[in-house]
């Protein structure tokens, strides 16, 4: 399985001639985020990891896309039907013949006055995890975890916390589209180090540069 970086918290993932799109916001970079795919999961509804129109239109161009998602992201589109499926916390599903596995159900906090949003986590073949916003933890082991770095609603303790917990052999940074050049820098050298105390393969991934898992 190819895992594709295509900006901030959106991965492509390609086997067999069939692509998943995950979470293809508005801080993904415009282009051919949806070219080729053959769904788009969506963890949940904020506006760097879910633009309504931007997918709406690729919906349009493509009769065949289908789009898997949290309840809220999916009443958002109720308008498009069943290309829309929600799911939840448990769920396994086969979508373009990748297996599927929905973890989690809440966003983390991100203001003390405010109840968290929903967020799904993709746990994919068993190999791939993408959280969303979340420091969900499968209860299963997670060979390739894409962790996030930089957030309002995180500090680089966590991640190291979250990295350690999980214990996977590789981790991706996602959520790093918020940080200029010296923000980038600083999440080379915390996943860097965390690399060299393992021994494991964590890094960040660039936009458009992929690896094989």
């Amino acid at each position: 399985m190819r895992l594709t970086k295509l900006g901030h918290a959106c991965v492509r993932l390609h086997k067999d001639d069939r692509a998943l799109v995950i979470d293809p916001g508005a801080l993904t970079p415009e282009g051919d985020a949806f070219e080729g795919a053959d769904a788009v999961l969506i963890t949940h509804e904020h506006f760097d990891h879910f633009e309504a129109d931007r997918l709406r239109q690729a919906i349009r161009d493509d009769p065949g896309l289908e789009v898997l998602t949290c309840r809220a992201v999916a009443a958002n589109l109720a308008d498009l039907g069943d290309r829309v499926r929600t799911v939840g916390d448990g769920d396994s599903v086969t979508v373009a013949g990748f297996e599927i596995a929905v973890l989690g159900q809440k966003h983390e906090i991100v203001h003390p006055d405010l109840p968290p949003v929903d967020n799904v986590g993709f746990l994919i073949d068993g190999e791939i995890f993408h959280p969303g916003d979340a420091f969900t933890v499968p209860p299963v082991p997670v060979p390739t975890l894409l962790t996030p770095t930089n957030a309002p609603w995180m500090k680089v303790t966590e991640m190291y916390a979250y990295l350690r917990e999980i214990d996977p052999a590789r981790a991706y940074s996602i959520h790093d589209g918020l940080l200029n050049d010296i923000g980038l820098m600083l999440v080379d050298s915390a996943l860097g180090g965390e690399a060299e105390r393992t021994g494991k393969d964590y890094r960040r991934l660039r936009p458009g540069e992929f690896i094989e898992v």
